[in-house]
């Protein structure tokens, strides 16, 4: 059965690849080689470079497995971490009371 390539606009493919880079930057200044990331990742070489690239056909699952080689598995936390959007619109849809409940 053929994969199917998620399709993902230019803006959120810019995205991706900005992750990959970082994910190399990090794997470069630590020293680790392709192959030592691989390894300790349990992935091919080839994934771990279209990892770098940022692919999108690469499952979440395989960059948390470099991330945590890399030492960076908690940074997958930050994500969303702070949704602003989601409070504003959640704030908005708040029922307020017109009087306060009775004491008793």
């Amino acid at each position: 059965m053929a994969r199917i390539k998620p399709v993902l606009l230019p803006k959120n493919q810019k995205i991706l690849k900005e992750l990959g880079e970082n994910i190399k930057l990090a794997r470069l200044r630590r020293k680790f080689s392709s192959a030592q990331v691989a390894e300790r990742a349990n992935i091919s070489r080839p994934t771990l470079l279209s990892i770098e690239k940022g692919s999108e056909s690469v499952g979440i699952g395989l960059y948390l497995n470099v991330l945590v080689v890399l030492g960076l598995e908690k940074d997958i936390l930050l994500i969303a971490k702070d949704d602003e959007l989601g409070r504003k619109i959640q704030d908005a849809n708040l029922n307020v009371k017109e009087r306060a409940p009775k004491t008793k």
